[in-house]
């Protein structure tokens, strides 16, 4: 018999619902993550279309949508690298469809899920606890919603997202997973005591 799988944060989830309302952290594990390289136009074109949702064309930023596999985000990481996030379980099919629509073209399709967790931190005093760790200036007038860098967070190397508002998305290694965790909630002290 198999044992369910434990996600990267879940002895923390106490831990960090205790930080709300100052943030909210919660994960979303086991999402489908596929890095996609590829630097031709028309095959990255061809990919957006085959997964039902576009390709980023602006460096740092992502691209999110409900396509043929549901709630999908394309990141930008690169020039010629992307990462496709979508709903758990779904990495085969996705694996299958990009391959197939990227043909003999130069490029590859690696299924990344198992390699990064999803923690989405939210609420009043998120973008100050992220500054804490990260020197990304994410003012909304620097960093505004869609962006999308590869970057260290408290010495641990991130991808982070801005939702817009005061939501972010912190992909982080689950190797790290309990560090970051252990991290957000030092860096959430000062703020707990504030309404």
């Amino acid at each position: 018999m198999t044992a369910d799988p434990v996600s990267p944060l879940a002895a923390w989830t106490d831990r960090l619902a205790a930080l709300a309302p100052a943030v909210s952290v919660r994960e979303l594990p086991f999402r489908s993550q596929l890095t996609v390289r590829a630097s031709d136009p028309d095959v990255i074109r061809a990919m957006g279309d085959a997964l039902g949702v576009a390709f980023p064309v602006v460096a740092c930023t992502f691209t999110s949508g409900t396509g043929r596999f549901g709630d999908t985000e394309v990141l930008w990481l690169g020039p010629d690298e992307f990462l496709v996030v979508a709903p758990p379980g779904l990495q085969g099919e996705i694996e299958e469809v990009s391959r197939g629509a990227l043909g003999s073209a130069r490029g590859s399709v690696v299924d990344t899920s198992a390699q990064r967790t999803t923690a989405v931190l939210e609420g009043p005093h998120a973008r100050d606890v992220l500054a804490h760790g990260c020197s990304v200036d994410l003012h909304p007038s620097s960093a505004p919603a869609g962006t999308c860098v590869q970057t260290l967070l408290a010495r641990t190397g991130v991808v982070l997202q801005v939702n817009g508002g005061d939501r972010f998305t912190v992909l982080v290694r689950s190797s790290f997973a309990g560090y970051f965790a252990a991290w957000v909630a030092d860096a959430c002290t000062e703020y707990l005591a504030v309404p």
